[in-house]
């Protein structure tokens, strides 16, 4: 059975990355979450997906240069006044919940890693006992490699998409990512284009689709013999599923 994945929390049909949205996703029958991390200069994880504030809240700026708690003065846009949550809060929401936690470690702005973010998420994750449900996940090898180093163990998803391809090469870089990670989501485009290259290079039990949204889309990536897809409506996908 091909897993269900709620990509930011199920982001079409809820705030994308919000506690209401995880919440309310913890409720279905899904087999995982997805969301993403940002550090900032005070050490706070916060989860959101921009590295900066503009498209998801009410403030202005970059995510990293947040002063301590000044998230909590943020709202998230569409919502009841939700504020920016934290890893920490989000990983109590599923510390109950049978679901994968897949955990994507965002960069700055200008692509460069976050000094110590593998580390103190894999901190976070092993203190609530959730290692064995989580999968740390990433574009960039060099964010995979730390991961490898700080939290030995631990699963790894490569994110790929036309830009990785175009950055690394198609061979190229699902070879090297293959290097850091257990999984290797590919962005739904590139791999229905390139499928019978993609599968030479990539088991499809370690293969992933993101993001089908469309009830012909999600019963069409259902239908493969892959380990999952992500999706930003997990409601349809149950039911395409089902």
């Amino acid at each position: 059975m091909v897993h269900i994945i709620g990509h930011r929390g199920g982001r079409n049909l809820w705030p994308e990355n919000s506690l209401s949205g995880f919440r309310n996703l913890a409720q279905m029958p899904v087999d995982g979450v997805e969301f993403d991390i940002h550090l900032t200069r005070s050490g706070e994880m916060l989860v959101i997906h921009d590295s900066t504030l503009e498209r998801t809240t009410d403030a202005r700026g970059l995510v990293a240069d947040l002063g301590p708690g000044k998230h909590r003065e943020i709202s998230l846009k569409e919502s009841d006044g939700e504020t920016i949550p934290t890893l920490e809060e989000v990983l109590a929401v599923f510390k109950d919940a049978a679901l994968e936690l897949h955990i994507e470690l965002k960069t700055h702005a200008d692509g460069t890693p976050y000094e110590w973010l593998a580390a103190r998420a894999f901190a976070a994750i092993e203190q609530l006992g959730l290692a064995e449900r989580s999968i740390l996940t990433s574009f960039h090898p060099e964010v995979l490699a730390d991961i490898r180093k700080a939290a030995p163990g631990i699963r790894t998803l490569s994110s790929f998409d036309a830009k990785s391809a175009e950055r690394l090469g198609l061979t190229s870089g699902l070879s090297l990512m293959k290097q850091y990670s257990d999984i290797i989501a590919v962005e739904k485009s590139l791999l229905q284009a390139k499928w019978d290259e993609i599968i030479q290079l990539v088991p499809l039990d370690r293969l992933g689709a993101w993001v089908p949204n469309e009830v012909s889309d999600l019963e069409y990536w259902l239908a493969k013999p892959i380990r999952q897809i992500t999706t930003d409506r997990p409601d349809l996908a149950l039911q395409a599923r089902g």
